[in-house]
């Protein structure tokens, strides 16, 4: 779960004060899923490597293209995202989880988020996306964070979210095994799907992931396969922005 929340803002935490978890997040998160074997590491490069599979499968070689990680948090799933598209910004409204994210990976630029919107002018990126964020957004936030999402990528461009799957059980325990996961209103794919559709965005592609800890190429294959059950760890829906 990447940090990042609202309150009566866009991407303001909402009781949780993540600088405080700046130096300990990995090892928080290598807590709440060490029953699953896998570290916090491995489902942070399986999410990014299927953002990249959205973004060929969707617009273009990533390598040509501008993204925008929103609630970036320390910086973790852009530690796999860098060198694979042509520039990567990430943005949160912790001070202190930009500093650590900018020192783990100085080949991303940050942004710190404004109270009202997200930094950037209309149209700036070519993929926007959020990892776990909605979530931890309050209920009457969320229209206006998913609406800054396709404000700031262009109309042909991808919004792209990942949320964790509140049908499995094993995710629900993750979630409260996760001192800062207190904050969490997990909401279902449909709820999400209807969110973006509500606010400019409209949906391309959906689906479940992280069904299995493993990322062999076989096991990946009956994955995909089974990607319309409400089976995975965690879902993902993406889609564009009105022109």
């Amino acid at each position: 779960m990447e940090p990042m929340a609202g309150r009566a803002s866009i991407v303001e935490v909402a009781h949780t004060d993540y600088d405080q978890y700046r130096d300990e997040y990995g090892k928080q998160l290598d807590r709440a899923v060490s029953f699953a074997g896998p570290d916090h590491d491995f489902f942070t490069r399986a999410k990014a490597d299927e953002l990249v599979r959205l973004v060929r499968r969707h617009l273009d070689d990533p390598r040509k293209l501008a993204a925008l990680d929103v609630g970036c948090g320390i910086g973790l799933s852009d530690r796999h995202l860098a060198g694979r598209f042509r520039s990567l910004t990430g943005t949160d409204v912790s001070p202190g989880v930009l500093e650590t994210a900018a020192q783990a990976n100085p080949d991303v630029r940050y942004e710190l988020a404004e109270r009202e919107r997200l930094p950037f002018g209309d149209g700036n990126f070519d993929l926007a996306f959020a990892v776990c964020v909605v979530q931890v957004v309050p209920p009457e936030e969320r229209p206006r964070f998913v609406a800054e999402l396709a404000r700031v990528t262009r109309p042909d461009g991808l919004v792209v979210v990942f949320e964790h799957n509140p049908y499995n059980p094993l995710t629900r325990l993750v979630v409260r095994r996760c001192e800062f996961g207190g904050d969490a209103r997990m909401l279902g794919m449909a709820e999400a799907e209807r969110l973006l559709q509500w606010n400019g965005v409209t949906p391309v592609e959906r689906g479940y992931v992280l069904l299995f800890p493993s990322r062999r190429r076989r096991v990946l294959a009956v994955e995909r396969a089974l990607h319309r059950l409400p089976l995975g760890a965690q879902y993902y829906v993406a889609g564009r922005p009105a022109a």
